[in-house]
């Protein structure tokens, strides 16, 4: 692959996307992908004693809010790996700030594990496995003097409109260049 961010979005976007794993469920390794070079870096090791709540990484031919490819964490019952490819569907939409910056992530469930087929929305997800996710990204950062802060959820609805609006974004960028 010469470019992880070019990969097809999916047929069905935006209710089944391609996803791009940069960071496996439970990893305290911060990988990024660099566009320059086109693989995979170690950004950092988290500063606080927490991991990853589900495989973590980008959806291509997005562009967020940020200037980088919209963020997706992915949940499920065991981790992939660094640069793994599945397909996903998304359920919702967590809303947080980064140093003051809109910082969207879709949350989504991998089309092919079965245990997870029937949920729709993130309201049907566990509240616990939510607060979960909410605290590891108001935290996770603490240690290091930046500031995050939790916005919320939204539903899938509001997931699709978001991932319509980046792919757009990634679309005229390209254009522009």
């Amino acid at each position: 692959m010469d470019n992880y961010l070019e990969l097809p979005i999916g047929d069905k976007a935006p209710e089944v996307l391609t996803a791009v794993v940069e960071i496996p469920e439970d990893s305290t390794n911060k990988y990024e992908y660099d566009r320059d070079m086109n693989v995979f870096v170690l950004d950092r090791v988290l500063h606080s004693p927490v991991h990853f709540p589900g495989d973590y990484g980008f959806i291509p031919q997005t562009l967020a809010q940020d200037g980088d490819p919209l963020d997706i964490l992915i949940l499920g019952d065991t981790p992939t790996f660094t640069g793994c490819i599945y397909s996903v569907r998304p359920v919702g939409l967590f809303e947080m700030l980064d140093h003051g910056v809109c910082d969207e992530k879709i949350l989504a469930y991998a089309m092919g594990n079965p245990r997870f087929s029937n949920i729709q929305d993130y309201t049907e997800i566990q509240s616990h496995i939510l607060l979960e996710v909410e605290h590891f990204f108001s935290v996770y950062k603490e240690l290091e003097d930046k500031e995050t802060k939790v916005l919320g959820w939204k539903d899938r609805e509001t997931a699709y409109e978001v991932i319509r609006s980046s792919h757009e974004r990634f679309i005229h960028s390209a254009v522009a260049q």
